[in-house]
C-alpha cells in the first residue's frame, strides 16, 4: 500500500503552498500568476464519476457567479491531462482544471489520505476546498466534504 502523505494543516491568513501544473489543454497554471484574485481550489478524486461529475457541473453552472466577484475557479484531480480535456469536453466545464498525478498540490494543500467507502481503507485524495485572497494567503477551508450541496455552501461563505 502507499504511503499516506502528512496530512498538511492549512491555516488561514497563511501563504497558500505555490504550484505550477499543467491544464487539461497542456498549458502551464502557476498560482503565483493568480495574484490580484481570489483563487477558489477544489481538489476531487477522479474524474467521470458521479460525485466528481455533479461536483464541477455544480462549479460550472455558478461559474457566472464566481466571475462576478472575481474569483478564479480551478478543480485539481490526480487524473491526467487527457482524461481531463476528455472530461472537459463531455460536460462543456468551464472552471480550469488541473492535472495533478504527481501531487505537487495534492501533497502541500494535505488531501491525499486515508479514506473509508463500505467497509474498505485505501489511500485517495480527500475531496477538499481552499478560497486564496488576491494576495495569495489562505482565506478559508472546507476540508473533506461531501460534494452534494458543496458550491452552494461555498456561495454563501464568500457572499
Amino acid at each position: 500500500m502507499e504511503k499516506a502523505s502528512p496530512m498538511t494543516t492549512l491555516s488561514t491568513g497563511k501563504p497558500a503552498p505555490d504550484f505550477t501544473l499543467k491544464t487539461d489543454a497542456d498549458t502551464s497554471f502557476a498560482l503565483a500568476d493568480q495574484r490580484g484574485k481570489s483563487v477558489l481550489i477544489y481538489f476531487y478524486p477522479q474524474a467521470d464519476t458521479p460525485a466528481c461529475n455533479d461536483q464541477n457541473l455544480s462549479f460550472t453552472a455558478n461559474a457566472p457567479w464566481f466571475a462576478e466577484r472575481d474569483i478564479v475557479l480551478v478543480g485539481i484531480s490526480p487524473d491526467s491531462v487527457e482524461k481531463l480535456a476528455d472530461f472537459r469536453k463531455k460536460y462543456a466545464l468551464t472552471p480550469i482544471l488541473l492535472s495533478d498525478p504527481d501531487h505537487k498540490a495534492i501533497d502541500p494543500y494535505g488531501v491525499w489520505g486515508e479514506k473509508k467507502n463500505y467497509g474498505r481503507t485505501y489511500l485517495g485524495l480527500i475531496r477538499s476546498t481552499v478560497l486564496i485572497d488576491p494576495e495569495g494567503k489562505i482565506a478559508q477551508v472546507w476540508p473533506n466534504i461531501r460534494a452534494k450541496g458543496h458550491v452552494e455552501r461555498v456561495m454563501k461563505a464568500v457572499g
